[in-house]
């Protein structure tokens, strides 16, 4: 009888009062204004972030796979690193910004290098590929011809001093080199990596992410029609019945991170991660809020940041390095714990 009565309670939990709970957290409020902002570079993309030994290893040239082409290339390290430098971060940023892009770029290259030495799954022959897959990099014929003549006078100089002023440096914990993630904008505070990709780490801490205001993305609201909505949520999910009279009812925040990313949402009792809305609507971030004007039929989705808000925030620090912060500073903010310093070869 006992175990029948925590059943019941249980069931009653589950279907009536964690649903009212859900109701009440989830924002659904009205909002009449919106803006759109411009859409700039995507975020890179790294799938893990173990430590990784660098001893016993060469990485004075690595070998990179060429997404566009498919051929193999074999580049000299730094010659590499400036090239993702150019194509992973304006250059117009400010030089100390661009001198910590250049450390965690090297960094990123080297533990690849080391943990994918017989090649990546998704390119064999290559622990590193030249798309958003590993990181970005562009050639400097690419560049050229991306920019012009014009930019490569104003800024390769800026460039080559990133890398070249930080020249075998590498971020490292607890004596072993670290693989960091970055990303555009956080939105004001960056994300500990286990809320994101369910992965423990200790160098990928939340922290405070100052001197974002001015990025192109560091907010933006979508605006659709009711109708535009239901149709988008529909079209991937087919089984939902969600209509504009039981909207309200049907989606259900389920969970955020400590830093309001949303974790999981629920639609019509399907559950989906934050991560499957922000696909599915092409969304800035997971940091966003749903928003209902039942008068003017429309939904807005207001998002903060841009990218999957792990390690350093780009734009936080550029910002940073206009306060007066160093590429050291910058990097042992973002990365809790680490430390810089020169990798023997």
């Amino acid at each position: 009888m006992k175990k029948l009565g925590i059943y019941i309670g249980t069931v009653l939990i589950i279907t009536i009062i964690l649903p009212t709970v859900i109701v009440k957290t989830f924002n659904f409020v009205p909002r009449v204004n919106s803006v759109v902002g411009e859409s700039l570079e995507e975020d890179n993309t790294i799938e893990t972030n173990e430590i990784t030994s660098v001893k016993d290893h060469e990485y004075e040239v690595i070998k990179v796979y060429n997404s566009k082409t498919g051929e193999t290339e074999e580049l000299k390290l730094d010659e590499y690193i400036k090239g993702v430098v150019a194509a992973e971060m304006p250059a117009a940023f400010h030089i100390e910004a661009l001198k910590a892009q250049a450390v965690a770029a090297r960094t990123y290259a080297i533990s690849r290098s080391i943990r994918f030495a017989d090649g990546h799954p998704e390119h064999k022959s290559a622990p590193l590929c030249t798309g958003i897959h590993c990181q970005a990099y562009l050639s400097l014929e690419q560049l050229r011809e991306l920019h012009g003549e014009s930019w490569m006078e104003e800024y390769w100089g800026k460039i080559e001093e990133s890398v070249n002023s930080t020249k075998n440096l590498a971020i490292f914990y607890n004596g072993e080199i670290i693989e960091p993630l970055y990303h555009s904008t956080a939105g004001g505070r960056t994300e500990d990596a286990k809320d994101v990709f369910a992965v423990e780490s200790p160098y990928l801490k939340s922290v405070t992410s100052p001197y974002e205001e001015e990025a192109p993305k560091f907010k933006d609201i979508l605006t659709l029609t009711l109708d535009e909505f239901i149709k988008k949520i529909q079209s991937k999910y087919p089984d939902v019945k969600i209509t504009k009279d039981n909207i309200q009812e049907k989606i259900k925040l389920i969970d955020r991170t400590l830093t309001g990313r949303v974790k999981k949402i629920a639609i019509d009792g399907i559950i989906l991660e934050g991560r499957d809305l922000r696909d599915l609507f092409a969304l800035n971030s997971t940091n966003f809020t749903i928003s209902l004007d039942k008068k003017l039929n429309i939904i807005e989705i207001e998002t903060y940041g841009y990218g999957h808000g792990v390690g350093m925030s780009q734009w936080g620090a550029n910002g940073m390095g206009k306060h007066g912060s160093t590429y050291e500073e910058i990097l042992k903010h973002y990365y809790t714990e680490v430390e810089i310093k020169e990798i023997d070869n």
